[in-house]
């Protein structure tokens, strides 16, 4: 009876432990805003403009060089030195340059796609007229991803307009095949192998300048993407002997399909923990949170058990990255209301996180399909990639930048849900960030693989300079140690 008394006493003192935690972490505010610089910002709009005029569509399994060809011959008008003083390989429309710096030790690498998604329905304006106007720069690829392309190449240019010679080996690499998996970035990393390079540090898209990466925690945010979750496109295949609709037996394909995705969704198979670069997460942005938030998101230690399960209800992106999810994209059955399939499909696209990954989230689903007597086939897949070390010097030294280029600008790890082409360099680079240094507020994400894409042009200039910073930064560092 003692002990039953201890509990609520023992729960009150927790509670309090939290509580006085909480209201002894000072309230913080990440308040950058891009500054007006309206000569600069213009400038920078305009060469964006004119490589959003590119299309530079890209489709599976097509080689449509001539259009890549073409967005090359705009990279050597916009960014002349770039194309004198580097080194440049094309391999199949990819982009590969080699800036030689006073050292080969920690080279670093800076990448950014040049291939965009197609543009369908009806745009405010047209697609890839890079119409300038709003104070942003329209068109499919400003924001995915032309505008961090962009900014490291005028990075360079104005770096070797003031003669400036790296520290470290630089190198600037674009694939051309990035939206839809494809083999580019692939291609480079062969090259960069044979060469016999290790990368110090590369710095892709993924992250960014979020605002409001969590719901109710106002202001932009740079949310650096520390690695990407798994993937894999699986079909399950229910068959049977068909027949008329009109004496239907037990157990149809779809009525097996359709027990499947009821099984998963009323028991959830995938197991959901925080990770320490999601908590890391959650432990920086708390000081920034409304009270509420903040006593939940700096006290995981209590919280956690209870976060959990509602955090997807709260936010689905948050949700995401405590656990490998699944999502049923695509199904078939027969051709005709009346008539029973003799085979029934459902496409299902999963994404593993690293404490159930590939192996074992597979191995998972099919034990399902056995027991709703479904075929599985697994189209594609691969495994997540290793996590960045959030304490190490490469993710240090890109925090750092980010201070010294954004002022008044919060950081925080973050754990990509989605692909990107840095997940290939993994085989050459312990730390692949991924973090475009660009603003994406609500209209950049909705228009991003969607309509109306678009990038707010007073972001550029600092886009530009955190690439200058970052290529300048092993020189100061190698200073700083000496």
């Amino acid at each position: 009876m003692r002990f039953l008394l201890l509990i609520p006493a023992a729960i009150v003192l927790l509670l309090l432990a939290a509580l006085v935690r909480t209201l002894m972490t000072p309230n913080k505010n990440s308040n950058y805003v891009a500054p007006c610089d309206d000569d600069r910002s213009m400038m920078l709009a305009h060469k964006l403009a004119e490589m959003v005029r590119c299309d530079t569509t890209s489709h599976k399994n097509s080689q449509e060089w001539d259009q890549f060809a073409a967005f090359h011959k705009v990279l050597e008008e916009k960014f002349p030195l770039v194309h004198q003083r580097l080194e440049r390989t094309v391999i199949d429309g990819n982009l590969l340059y080699y800036w030689k710096g006073g050292s080969r030790e920690k080279p670093i690498l800076l990448m950014s796609h040049q291939d965009v998604v197609p543009a369908e329905g009806e745009w405010t304006y047209p697609p890839f007229s890079g119409e300038i106007t709003e104070g942003k720069v329209w068109g499919r690829g400003t924001s995915d991803t032309k505008a961090s392309l962009m900014a490291f190449f005028q990075a360079a240019e104005e770096l070797l307009a003031a003669d400036y010679v790296p520290q470290c080996d630089v190198y600037l690499a674009s694939s051309c095949t990035e939206e839809w998996g494809g083999d580019g970035a692939p291609k480079l990393v062969e090259e960069l192998k044979r060469r016999g390079i290790e990368l110090f540090l590369v710095c892709d898209e993924g992250g960014g300048i979020i605002a409001e990466p969590i719901g109710g925690i106002k202001g932009n945010y740079a949310m650096v993407g520390v690695f990407e979750k798994g993937k894999a496109d699986v079909c399950l295949t229910a068959r049977s002997n068909g027949g008329h609709s009109a004496a239907p037996p037990k157990h149809t394909p779809v009525e097996r399909l359709a027990a499947f995705v009821t099984d998963i969704e009323k028991h959830r198979p995938f197991r959901r923990k925080f990770l320490p670069e999601v908590s890391a997460m959650f432990k920086r942005l708390a000081p920034y949170a409304p009270f509420g938030l903040k006593l939940v998101m700096g006290n995981l230690w209590l919280f956690g058990p209870l976060m959990k399960p509602i955090l997807g209800t709260i936010s689905a992106q948050a949700g995401a990255m405590l656990q490998t999810t699944i999502a049923f994209t695509m199904q078939s059955g027969s051709d005709a209301y009346n008539v029973l399939p003799q085979e029934a499909t459902l496409g299902v696209n999963l994404r593993f996180i690293p404490h159930q990954g590939m192996e074992e989230s597979l191995s998972i689903l099919r034990r399902l399909a056995d027991k709703h007597g479904l075929e599985m086939e697994v189209i594609s897949a691969n495994d997540y990639s290793q996590p960045v070390d959030i304490k190490g010097e490469a993710f240090t030294q890109v925090e750092r930048v980010i201070g010294e280029t954004f002022p008044g600008l919060a950081v925080s790890p973050y754990v990509m849900t989605g692909a990107t082409d840095a997940y290939f360099y993994q085989e050459i680079c312990e730390s692949c960030i991924r973090f475009a240094p660009v603003i994406y507020g609500p209209e950049q994400m909705k228009g991003m693989h969607g309509l109306n894409e678009n990038i707010q042009h007073n972001c550029l200039p600092g886009a530009v300079d955190f690439y200058k910073n970052l290529v300048q930064a092993q020189q100061r560092d190698s200073r700083d140690s000496n």
